[in-house]
């Protein structure tokens, strides 16, 4: 369920469509996206937009229940991983809810993805910094 303004009209659009434990997935310029899944592409240059501006963009707009991350993110980019895990945090403060978080090995994550109604492709060029958040909702 959307939660606030948000410029980009297809991304904006997909939140608005999604129903309870829905998912989308934001990713780093090089996972691979599933054929079958919508494609919502923002990457421009490398880094531009980045993982986290991109999180935090969905997550201004988006109730989430679920977070689903590779297992590998902790230990390859533990700074990135630490940000989104914050970010999670402050999601969990503001709506007064728990937000479970799953860990899966990378493989299965991107199997996983082909759940997703679209998968967002930032700019982002840091190994496994990928996320899929499941929608919940606002009551």
């Amino acid at each position: 369920m959307k939660k606030n303004a948000l410029i980009n009209a297809e991304l904006s659009y997909v939140i608005a469509t999604l129903g309870h434990t829905d998912e989308i997935t934001i990713c780093d310029a090089g996972l691979p996206i599933p054929d079958e899944s919508q494609r919502i592409d923002l990457a421009l240059i490398p880094g531009v937009p980045s993982f986290i501006e991109t999180v935090k963009a969905v997550l201004g707009e988006m109730q989430i229940e679920g977070v689903i991350m590779a297992e590998e993110f902790k230990s390859v980019s533990p700074e990135h991983h630490a940000a989104l895990i914050t970010l999670i945090e402050q999601e969990q403060q503001a709506c007064g809810k728990t937000i479970r978080i799953d860990y899966v090995p990378h493989d299965a994550f991107k199997v996983h993805t082909q759940n997703s109604k679209a998968v967002v492709r930032t700019g982002e060029c840091t190994p496994y910094a990928n996320v899929i958040f499941q929608s919940g909702v606002v009551f």
